[in-house]
């Protein structure tokens, strides 16, 4: 079973375009009737939905941003009554009011499916033990992919995040085949993996699935051998559906987007400006068939490219690349753009632990950023000397990849608190609001 629903997952691509354009007519029509919010967008913007006649139109219409989303809380973005809703989920909220976003049976159902396509995209089949390690509850993690894992067919053991040692007793003994969670917690369980004396030959999986947090090719390769599997990526966010937004295939030359669901644009970050495929920008996400909580050109701050590139897998969705970045965590410092993803490029290429954390403050007007790093068990026990040689090699390669001098710390094992959810990769102390 290499496809879950082949027939959509192979469309031609000009079809998958009058798919959309048809589509999008629709939800058009359905949000300016239904949501007075972003009727009243448009309406300012002198657009009406007779003016959208394909996807060619698309860049007539408002964006939405996380911003009119909390303007609008709880219901204000609501596109059928409440009595059509059976669930809701929601953001994290650490960065202000939670963002819900709600759900029709029929939107559950087609959130699904996209999850599906992931899990089988990865290798999976009815055969598989998948063992879902996000979060549940409001989280879209833990339920997008265990209603996913159901529809292939797999076992679906619901762990969801935390207690590490019964999460590794059931994937042993039950001999899971696939996990997902996050990144930086297939990591962490790795390292216990190894810390309990187990190789990676002794466990079961063969393939991981890995999103909800930045990572880099780095970071994939040290899970791919901790855990002895493929590694793959997963995109999505809450307030498109969740997971399965996009994935990998086996080629792993970035994620497929489910087109027939989510229509994407790049665009300039600044002008809003569309811009043409292959050029970087922000990724923008216009819902095309999404019946409770529909949104329209929304912007994800995620910095990344699209590509149309043909796909060996099979597959005629467009790709999107890796996010490498997003313009709302890119940290400004002394004048200079640092992404966190810049800073565990360096470190995991220089043979350091992806436990880290970036403290970024302001002393005497000028910006400071220190990086606490963990050093191995082994070379904990080097001398003073040995340990700041190493700190200073370390500041030399950050130097030449960020253009400024991040000050280095070198830690002890274990000190840099764990995360079963989202890891907290930076503290910024400055007062910038």
């Amino acid at each position: 079973m290499k496809f879950y629903q082949k027939d959509i997952e192979t469309m031609p691509v000009d079809e998958i375009k009058a798919l959309q354009s048809e589509k999008l007519v629709k939800q058009i029509k359905h949000v300016y009737d239904n949501v007075p919010y972003y009727r009243n967008l448009m309406d300012e913007k002198g657009v009406k939905p007779e003016d959208i006649h394909g996807i060619e139109d698309l860049h007539k219409l408002p964006f939405i941003t996380k911003g009119d989303l909390r303007e609008t809380y709880p219901y204000g973005m609501l596109a059928v009554p409440l009595s059509e809703c059976v669930r809701i989920q929601s953001t994290s909220g650490t960065t202000g009011k939670r963002v819900i976003a709600y759900y029709t049976q029929n939107d559950i159902n087609l959130w699904e499916d996209c999850c599906a396509r992931a899990i089988v995209a990865a290798g999976g089949t009815k055969d598989d033990v998948c063992q879902v390690a996000y979060g549940y509850g409001l989280f879209t993690g833990g339920p997008g992919l265990n209603g996913g894992s159901h529809k292939v067919g797999c076992l679906t053991v619901p762990m969801s995040s935390g207690n590490t040692e019964r999460q590794i007793q059931f994937m042993l003994d039950l001999k899971s085949s696939i996990i997902c969670c996050t990144p930086s917690y297939a990591a962490y369980i790795g390292e216990t993996l190894k810390e309990m004396g187990y190789k990676p030959e002794d466990n079961f999986l063969k393939a991981g699935i890995f999103g909800a947090e930045p990572w880099t090719e780095e970071m994939r390769r040290d899970i791919e051998k901790s855990l002895g599997i493929k590694a793959y990526d997963i995109y999505g966010l809450t307030e498109i559906s969740g997971p399965g937004v996009s994935f990998e295939c086996e080629e792993q030359t970035g994620m497929h987007i489910n087109e027939d669901h989510f229509l994407p644009e790049i665009i300039d970050p600044d002008t809003g400006e569309v811009l043409p495929e292959g050029t970087p920008g922000e990724l923008v996400f216009t819902c095309l068939d999404k019946e409770a909580f529909p949104v329209i050109r929304y912007r994800t701050r995620d910095i990344c490219v699209l590509s149309r590139k043909k796909c060996s897998c099979g597959r005629t969705h467009i790709k999107m690349l890796k996010p490498s970045g997003r313009s709302d965590d890119m940290m400004i410092i002394r004048g200079v753009n640092v992404f966190p993803s810049q800073i565990e490029t360096v470190l995991i290429k220089e043979g350091y632990s992806p436990n880290y954390q970036i403290v970024v403050d302001r002393v005497n007007n000028t910006d400071t950023i220190d990086v606490n790093v963990e050093i191995s068990p082994e070379h904990f026990d080097d001398t003073v000397k040995a340990i700041t040689q190493k700190e200073k090699q370390l500041e030399s390669a950050l130097r030449d990849m960020l253009g400024i001098g991040p000050k280095v710390h070198l830690v002890s094992p274990k000190s840099i608190a764990r995360s079963e959810g989202k890891a907290v990769r930076v503290i910024d102390k400055r007062k910038l609001h």
